[in-house]
C-alpha cells in the first residue's frame, strides 16, 4: 500500500521526479529500458538490440543503475541487467499512449487545416 506523502515533502518529490524524467529523456536509455521489458538480459544481448558502441552502452547503463532504474548481477563472466521495478514499463507505456494520442490529434488538426485551404 502506498504511503501518503506529507505536503512539506512535495517539493522534494517534484525534484526527484524531474531527475528521473531527465534520465529518461535520452532515447538510448529508453531503448535499453524497452529492451529489458521482457526480463533480464546480458550486456551482449542489450548491445544486439540497442546497437550502440559498447562504451556508450556502458555509460547509459551506469546512469540507469545510479538512479536505481536498473539492477545488475554477475553470472560468471557476464553482467546481467534487469529493471528494478516493472512498473517503469507501465509508466512508459502510459506515456507512449499519451504521445500517440497527441500525435494523432495533431495529424487530424493538420488535415483539417489543409482541407480548409
Amino acid at each position: 500500500m502506498l504511503k501518503t506523502i506529507p505536503p512539506e515533502h512535495f517539493d522534494a518529490l517534484r525534484k526527484f521526479k524531474a531527475e528521473i524524467f531527465s534520465v529518461l529523456a535520452h532515447s538510448t536509455r529508453l531503448h535499453v529500458i524497452e529492451t529489458l521489458r521482457d526480463g533480464e538480459k546480458s550486456v551482449g544481448a542489450i548491445l544486439e538490440q540497442v546497437k550502440v558502441e559498447p562504451a556508450n552502452l556502458s555509460q547509459h547503463l551506469s546512469v540507469l543503475r545510479m538512479k536505481h532504474l536498473v539492477v545488475s548481477r554477475k553470472d560468471g563472466n557476464q553482467v546481467l541487467y534487469s529493471l528494478r521495478d516493472p512498473l517503469l514499463i507501465e509508466v512508459l507505456d502510459a506515456m507512449r499512449q499519451y504521445f500517440q494520442r497527441y500525435f494523432e490529434d495533431s495529424i487530424e488538426i493538420l488535415k483539417r487545416m489543409e482541407e480548409s485551404h
